[in-house]
C-alpha cells in the first residue's frame, strides 16, 4: 500500500485548469480498485491519494497519467506502508 502525497508546484489558478481531467484520472483507477482515499489538503497545498497496489514501479507508470504530473503541476511523494492495525471499517486494508 503506499500513500501518494502531491504538493502544488504551479499556482491554483493554472491547477485549476486541469481538475477535471484530474477527476477522470482518478475515477479511473478508483473503478480498477487501485484508489482507496483522496481529497485535498488544507490548505490547498495539493493532495493525497491512498494506493492499495503491489508495485512502486506500476504505480509510477500510473502517477505518469495524471494530468497533474504530465503538466508539472505537482510533486509527488511516494510512501510505501504496511498496515498492521485499523478500524473495524478499514480492515480490508491490513495485509496477511
Amino acid at each position: 500500500m503506499f500513500i501518494v502525497s502531491l504538493t502544488y508546484i504551479k499556482p491554483p489558478e493554472e491547477v485549476d485548469k486541469f481538475n477535471l481531467e484530474h477527476v477522470e484520472f482518478l475515477n479511473k483507477y478508483y473503478e480498477l480498485g487501485y484508489f482507496q482515499l483522496s481529497g485535498r489538503k488544507e490548505p490547498r497545498t495539493g493532495g493525497v491519494i491512498l494506493v492499495t497496489i503491489d508495485s512502486r514501479a506500476v504505480l509510477d507508470q500510473i502517477l505518469k497519467q495524471d494530468p497533474f504530473y504530465r503538466e508539472g503541476l505537482a510533486n509527488y511523494e511516494v510512501t510505501q506502508i504496511l498496515p498492521t492495525k485499523s478500524s473495524q471499517e478499514l480492515e480490508f486494508l491490513i495485509e496477511i
